[in-house]
């Protein structure tokens, strides 16, 4: 008797929420309800966000964008973002998604919500190709930049606070990828910390001279998910599907090997679910 009590109650508490529209929609329903998702995406970050020789955004970014959105039926539209931009771009509204190489820390997880990773990069250090270093510890009293509100940067200047304590080297922040990389081209600084991807798209386009390949950072794997509200757990759910089915059906191998190459990272982490 009381269990069909208890449920009956429910059920009318039910319509009652329903009858009153109390029940609201959440981000899934409205993006699906819109007919469009609005990716935000890095476009000064190539292979993974950059804009081709017609101004069109292209890259790896984008292209799950348009996976994302064929998987929904449904239309998508690219908003190019700045690294500053990624979060504020959420919290207004102004996008439903960022998919931006956007490191999952437990500092922006307070703000936003991530999505299961889908993507792993190594830091690294982009130099100028008169630079003698050959390690990471050769680094510490050279000028140094990166872009600014990246998770490389605040790695960065972490490290050197704990283990370069009195180095002579400076530090220089930079709006944008292609400033860090046309700053060390120049020769403003000896060296900046990207990703290897971005490092080694650098590299293979020529469109930045005077530079080489440097050392890989000692910070481990930058894991990277998707952002996107902190309170939209049915939404994140949708998209940790989507990553999931992406990965088993081969099409992120094939994205990979489209705009990076190879053997497509391992984003398990050994000992953990996640």
């Amino acid at each position: 008797m009381k269990s069909n009590f208890f449920k009956k109650a429910l059920l009318a508490a039910s319509f009652g929420l329903l009858a009153s529209g109390n029940v609201a929609a959440d981000k899934l329903d409205d993006v699906l309800s819109k007919g469009k998702v609005r990716c935000g995406v890095v476009l000064d970050f190539p292979p993974m966000g950059f804009r081709d020789s017609n101004n069109n955004p292209v890259g790896m970014d984008v292209d799950m964008c348009a996976d994302l959105a064929k998987a929904m039926n449904i239309e998508y539209e690219i908003v190019g973002l700045t690294w500053a931009e990624r979060i504020p771009s959420l919290i207004s509204g102004k996008v439903d998604v960022a998919i931006a190489s956007s490191s999952d820390t437990l500092e922006r997880a307070q703000t936003v919500g991530f999505t299961i990773p889908y993507m792993v990069f190594q830091f690294q250090a982009l130099l100028s190709d008169k630079s003698e270093a050959a390690s990471w510890e050769d680094l510490k009293d050279l000028n140094v930049g990166s872009a600014v509100g990246t998770t490389y940067e605040s790695e960065f200047l972490k490290y050197k606070k704990e283990n370069w304590e009195g180095a002579k080297g400076k530090y220089s922040s930079f709006q944008s990828e292609n400033e860090s990389f046309l700053a060390v081209s120049q020769g403003q600084v000896n060296a900046v910390i990207v990703t290897d991807t971005a490092a080694a798209n650098v590299i293979s386009s020529g469109k930045f001279k005077g530079v080489k390949l440097g050392p890989v950072a000692p910070f481990g794997a930058d894991i990277v998910g998707m952002m996107t509200l902190r309170k939209e757990f049915g939404w994140i759910n949708y998209l940790n599907l989507y990553i999931n089915r992406q990965v088993r059906s081969g099409r992120f191998q094939e994205l990979y090997g489209k705009w990076i190459g190879g053997t497509a990272p391992d984003m398990t982490v050994p000992g953990t679910y996640y």
